[in-house]
């Protein structure tokens, strides 16, 4: 049998950031020294374990020493990825794609409420197809992946691994809609994309993501523009209530707009270091691909006309900021709305004809909270001490903690600790084990602790924004790696000096805007807006 002829991408190397490679549960990388000191503080009295900060080795870089080698640790240590065998991509593991999950559970819902359907596009397009609209090849061309060579031979056309869908979308759109009575057309896929990034971060850029992208076909601009605002809008309510991420919604400038739209909407996040994250695009594409495609319908009164269109996504770079907008040096910290587990259970006993009775006790608890529709997760490993589990599933971003000991099964009762607040301040003893006492007890705290990270992050996005009136203030505010927010009516050109001499871009024009009279503080001509400007990743 001869060699396996695989497919060749004429591709570029990327440079990738070196991910630092821990030991598989590194989150427990203390000595057995200090795991002996663990065991050791296990008490007679109530079977609790504690472990002080001298007794282990820290697991994670700080955030303030180096942010991004901090994010790479909590990637590798809470078990969120790795990296593939090919530079710049990733493998998701079970617990990063379980927070992918979630955030799928709710914009599915989302989508299908607002008369969206699911289906799936071929991931291979033609390369003409992405020629058709001159903007879009002109914005994707250098990160285009390209099929050159197929079955063994080369391909008549080059084909173009997905970087996005409007393309063979405006094709098929021109098959399906005919009428007025076929429109609106609104359909959403979850798909895998490749964009030959050069420099690439797990989750935040990577050369294949996943995400949704949706596309639809309207008679109207009017009816279009009602549906690029009603979906960035879901994408802001998903951000606040789900991720607790107090995203700043708004219209990108001309610069900034998305190749071959419009206009294109944003919810903007600040993160842990205060760039700026993308976090979530809604476009009107106006007529310019059902122009480009011929994608036309016969109105009511029997004229040709070309559709208007929107498309709209969100990628697993959102995971890459719930992590930069929550997580602390001890690692993750997930809002419970999205977390995978939201409750871990860690049974303790000293003496071995403790285990039954507590194994027992345990049993009961998880279920009381799983029919109460709370997930949770037992860690009766006996291959860890407690302190090296309570250090585990800190570094995993649980929000609640439930610990039973000896005499906790004496008093039928728990000790429940909040991630949220370390140390003795989160815990609560003697939380009654009586089943509608305990669900109330672990509801409120699960609702707590989503409320204090949504507020935790809008009182450090707030403290971070300055208002500035002129280019000297916005430069000494983006030197000091903050957000400038301020009068904006100058030109493309300027707005490109900005970025090529700060590192700034335009984020967004909030929805949100100021009243009164405004001068641009480059220009110092009249401005109808404010816009805001960071850095981003």
């Amino acid at each position: 049998m001869g060699a396996l002829r695989l497919p060749s991408l004429s591709l570029l190397r990327p440079t990738f950031l070196p991910l630092r490679r821990l030991p598989p549960l590194s989150v427990g990388r203390a000595t057995t020294h200090s795991l002996a000191k663990e065991a050791e503080a296990v008490t007679a009295g109530d079977g609790k374990a504690s472990v002080s900060p001298s007794q282990q080795e820290n697991s994670v870089t700080p955030r303030s020493v180096d942010f991004s080698a901090w994010y790479l640790d909590v990637i590798a240590n809470a078990e969120l990825a790795d990296y593939g065998p090919v530079r710049g991509t990733m493998v998701i593991r079970p617990y990063g794609y379980a927070i992918w999950e979630a955030i799928q559970d709710y914009l599915n819902v989302k989508f299908k409420e607002t008369g969206h359907s699911n289906m799936y596009f071929p991931q291979f397009i033609p390369y003409s197809f992405i020629e058709k609209e001159a903007s879009h090849v002109e914005g994707f061309s250098p990160e285009l992946a390209v099929v050159t060579i197929g079955g063994g031979k080369e391909l008549e056309e080059k084909l173009v691994v997905r970087p996005t869908s409007e393309t063979i979308v405006n094709h098929m759109f021109t098959q399906w809609i005919h009428s007025y009575r076929d429109l609106p057309l609104m359909v959403n896929q979850w798909a895998n994309v490749t964009r030959w990034e050069m420099r690439t971060k797990p989750f935040v850029r990577t050369l294949e993501f996943l995400w949704q992208e949706g596309h639809t076909a309207h008679a109207t601009f009017e009816e279009a523009e009602k549906e690029a605002l009603q979906m960035i809008n879901i994408y802001k309510d998903f951000a606040y209530e789900h991720a607790a991420i107090p995203v700043i919604t708004g219209r990108k400038s001309k610069v900034e707009t998305f190749a071959g739209a419009a206009c294109t909407y944003t919810i903007e996040a600040m993160m842990g270091d205060k760039r700026a994250l993308q976090a979530g695009t809604s476009h009107n594409l106006g007529q310019n691909f059902s122009r480009a495609f011929g994608t036309q319908f016969m109105d009511e009164n029997g004229y040709r006309q070309h559709v208007w269109q929107t498309s709209w996504a969100i990628s697993t770079r959102f995971v890459g900021g719930i992590i930069m907008t929550h997580g602390d040096d001890t690692g993750l910290m997930l809002p419970p709305r999205i977390a995978p587990i939201q409750v871990v259970i860690v049974p303790i006993w000293k003496k071995s004809d403790e285990r039954t009775s507590i194994l027992e006790a345990v049993a009961t608890v998880q279920n009381i909270l799983k029919e109460a529709g709370i997930r949770v997760k037992v860690d009766d490993s006996e291959q860890r001490t407690p302190g090296w589990k309570y250090n585990f599933w800190e570094m995993k971003g649980v929000p609640l903690r439930i610990e039973i000991g000896p005499r906790d099964v004496t008093n039928k009762s728990v000790v429940v600790s909040r991630r949220d607040v370390p140390g003795k301040p989160g815990k609560e003893f003697g939380v009654s084990m009586e089943a509608s006492t305990l669900v109330n007890h672990v509801k409120i705290r699960l609702e707590e602790i989503q409320a204090a990270l949504l507020q935790r992050a809008i009182s450090f996005r707030d403290s971070n924004i300055v208002d500035v009136n002129s280019y000297g203030e916005l430069k000494e505010a983006i030197a000091e790696g903050k957000w400038a927010r301020g009068p904006w009516s100058a030109s493309d050109a300027e707005e490109l000096k900005v970025k090529e001499e700060t590192s700034a871009t335009i984020r967004c024009f909030p929805f949100e805007q100021p009243e009164g009279e405004k001068k641009c503080f480059m220009t110092g001509k009249p401005a109808e807006e404010v816009a805001i400007f960071a850095k981003s990743y």
